[in-house]
């Protein structure tokens, strides 16, 4: 299963769910998307042909990242540029996540387990990184 998080017709993140199982290879992100995400799913005795990629130039305006749950329970929680809380959704074992825009914080409810994909170089958490000031709603 695939569930789009998204707040005033803009995507915030897709998570894929442990469950998918679409067979084949499937890309859940738009060609125009800064950072692809697909499935692939093959049965014993698929080939996949030996490649390379080509090098070709690109310019990354949004640092986009994937999360992949190994292990564990964290609700990823989701907030607009002022630090407004908009949406929260629940990261189980086998889950992954697309977080294309907006801001981002987790909470770990249980002992868990994440590795995270991301366009680079990184630059470190000065440069790369800006702090949101949490507002509290009420």
């Amino acid at each position: 299963m695939i569930e789009k998080i998204e707040w005033q017709g803009k995507t915030l993140a897709l998570i894929l769910r442990g469950n998918y199982e679409q067979e084949g290879v499937n890309f859940i992100t738009s060609g125009e998307n800064p950072l692809q995400l697909g499935v692939h799913k093959h049965r014993r005795g698929t080939r996949i042909k030996p490649h390379v990629h080509k090098k070709s130039p690109r310019t990354v305006n949004e640092i986009q990242e994937v999360l992949h749950m190994e292990y564990g329970k964290v609700e990823a929680e989701f907030y607009d540029v002022e630090g407004r809380k908009l949406e929260s959704a629940i990261l189980n074992s086998d889950d992954t996540i697309l977080l294309i825009s907006g801001g981002h914080g987790f909470n770990v409810l249980e002992d868990a387990k994440l590795i995270e994909v991301k366009q680079g170089p990184y630059y470190g958490t000065e440069e790369d990184k800006e702090r949101l000031d949490i507002r509290q709603e009420g």
